[in-house]
This record gives structure tokens, sequence and C-alpha cells, in this order.
């Protein structure tokens, strides 16, 4: 994967390409429809809440993802869920009916908890960038003021320092 590739399509390609994720998918989608006792052939949306917070226990100790565990350490937000959700019906290729389009079958399944889990591990990292720059800035500012160093090195170290910052949180997004 190269340095010219998104955030969120590196987070993508790492979830698709995880057997842990895959199987995580396919042991949650089989618990959704036991507890409806297969008498419908998906997952309801009110039943993607509680899909979310089992598929996070299943990466996080059960099947461990290292995405999940380094940026996601608490199930996704109800929120999130639901725009997920909206995400994976708005873009289906196959137009249903009202009825079928609550379903979520397999692969539509799979797609949501992707786009859950890719949103969820790169908003995170985009907060991760947002804590840890102010308070290098502050940190090199600070010794550059009580060194007596002039602002074009403080600006050039700063500059060095959230370029690092951000480089090795991007390249962890690779799983």
């Amino acid at each position: 994967m190269g340095i010219s590739q998104s955030a969120s399509k590196r987070v993508t390609s790492a979830l698709v390409n995880s057997s842990q994720f895959n199987s995580a998918c396919d042991s949650v989608y089989s618990q959704c429809l036991s507890l409806t006792q297969e008498a419908y052939p998906g997952v309801f949306p009110y039943q993607l809440l509680n899909a979310a917070a089992n598929l996070h226990q299943h990466l996080s100790s059960l099947r461990p993802h290292s995405l999940i565990l380094r940026w996601v350490p608490h199930p996704p937000a109800r929120s999130q869920v639901d725009s997920a959700f909206r995400f994976v019906t708005r873009h289906q290729d196959n137009p249903r009916s009202d009825e079928e389009a609550l379903l979520l079958d397999s692969s539509d399944f799979r797609e949501w908890a992707v786009v859950l889990f890719s949103d969820a591990v790169v908003g995170n990292a985009g907060k991760a960038v947002l804590q840890r720059v102010p308070v290098g800035v502050l940190g090199i500012a600070g010794i550059g003021a009580a060194a007596r160093t002039g602002k074009e090195v403080v600006g050039a170290a700063i500059g060095v320092y959230a370029l690092g910052v951000a480089t090795s949180i991007y390249l962890s997004l690779s799983g």
C-alpha cells in the first residue's frame, strides 16, 4: 500500500483482507439470524447496535484485530451504526422493495461492518492527530523560547514534528 492511498481506503483494505474480521462478521451475522430463529433472510436495523457491540467484542478479545485494538477502544455509538446503515442502504446496486430494504443480507452486513469500523478507526486516528500535535507544538515552542532560538528554527521544528506525527499515525492504519 502506497502513501498516496487515503486513510479510509487503507483501513477498508486492511479490514476486507483480514481473516479475523471476516470470521467475526460471519459469526455475528449468524448470531443475528439465530436471534430471529432464522425466520427472515437477513438482519434487521434494530439488531445492528447489538451486532456492532458483538463485533467489537470479537475483534478486541475473541479474534483480536490490531486496528480495532489500537483505534476503537469502545463499541461504536448508535449514531455511527445508523450512519453506516444509511450509507450501505443508499449505495445498494439492486433496488429492493420497502420490506426487503430493511434487511441486510450477508454481503450487505459485511459491507456495513467495514464502513462502520473503518469510519471508527479513521475518526479516532484523526482525533489522535489533533490531540498529539498541539501538545508537541507547545513543547517545541516552549523549548524554543527558553533557548532563545529564531522563529524560523522553531517553525521548522514544529512542521517536522507535525508531519512526523501525522505520518506515524497514517502508517499505523494498515493493520
